[in-house]
């Protein structure tokens, strides 16, 4: 039976827009769970370091990118570059700042199963299409069980990552969308990893996709995925750094060739942090760059150790430059 479950992402937003920016005393950075880890972990140490402190709260992609149109959110934490008419709707224009690195996992549940699931690209394609619907069409030798998907229900990071993906490796059969219509019948959706991660682990058969931490975190079996040069590669940190070496970097810091790389693990992206060029105040255009600054710098050297990729030293330091450059307090 499909089962639905909305999360609290209304009452999320609800509170955040009760939120004004400008009194605030701490910077608010609206994100995705892709990047989660990354900002707990920036979190703790920022405040050691400088005597500050912001606060990132989950609201999917699309909720965060609108609540910084609606200049409700400081900063948002993006993996996918803002549409066009997302961008015209930014009255203080924005800057696109490279964060740092990471993977999604493809986590599963087969009970009493101890060998490893491998899916070559046709196959992972052929699950979130509804075309493999039982798990011996995966492998033989695995049982005759049902194939229950678990996805999304929001505008997410993850979604897009994933489906992006898909629409490489089917030369476009399949949309690359934060919020995807899935034209088969799913088994379940939430609004966040910890949800898929709970459901996963209740239904036997069930696959889903969530941020590699919080399948680490959760101790969730992830399945190796068939990357471009046909080797089957788990979501490691060591294999997400192969597929983000190489990535050429456009003069908006957004990037060109990192939709199906060569090598490492496939479903990686970069993640930025989007912020405003404009200010109207400059209490919080301070604060801002302080912050800016600091995950470019010392907050890079905690990259690797929460399970991201570092921005390259070349590319952080013309970001810092950015950073001075164009952020601006206007009146």
């Amino acid at each position: 039976m499909k089962k639905i479950f909305i999360g609290i992402f209304s009452t999320i937003i609800v509170i955040a827009l009760s939120y004004n920016v400008n009194s605030a005393e701490i910077l608010q950075i609206a994100g995705d769970s892709f990047s989660e880890r990354l900002f707990q972990g920036y979190s703790s140490l920022y405040q050691q370091q400088t005597g500050e402190s912001f606060r990132y709260f989950i609201s999917g992609t699309l909720g965060a990118i609108n609540l910084f149109i609606n200049k409700t959110a400081d900063l948002v934490a993006t993996s996918v570059v803002p549409t066009p008419i997302d961008k015209n709707q930014m009255e203080d224009g924005h800057l696109m700042i490279p964060v740092g690195g990471g993977a999604i996992a493809i986590v599963y549940n087969l009970e009493d199963v101890t060998r490893h699931v491998d899916l070559t690209r046709e196959q992972l394609v052929g699950i979130f299409t509804g075309k493999i619907t039982n798990w011996q069409m995966i492998d033989s030798a695995f049982p005759n069980r049902q194939i229950s998907v678990v996805v999304r229900s929001d505008g997410s990071n993850n979604s897009f990552i994933l489906t992006k993906y898909l629409n490489i490796i089917t030369q476009g059969k399949v949309s690359a969308s934060r919020l995807p219509q899935w034209d088969f019948q799913i088994y379940s959706a939430f609004t966040e990893d910890s949800a898929i991660s709970g459901e996963i682990k209740a239904v036997d058969g069930s696959i889903g996709y969530i941020s590699k931490y919080m399948a680490t975190a959760k101790n969730l079996s992830t399945a190796r995925i068939e990357n471009k040069q046909s080797h089957y590669i788990e979501p490691t940190l060591e294999e997400t750094k192969k597929a983000l070496e190489n990535i050429t970097f456009k003069d908006d810091f957004t990037t060109e060739n990192i939709d199906d790389p060569a090598d490492g693990y496939p479903l990686v992206s970069l993640t930025w942090l989007l912020a405003k060029q404009r200010y109207s105040n400059s209490n919080n255009l301070n604060s801002t760059k302080k912050l800016l600054k600091w995950v470019l710098t010392e907050g890079q050297k905690l990259n690797e150790d929460l399970g991201y990729t570092k921005v390259p030293e070349s590319i952080a330091k013309k970001v810092l430059d950015q950073i001075d450059n164009q952020l601006k307090v206007y009146f």
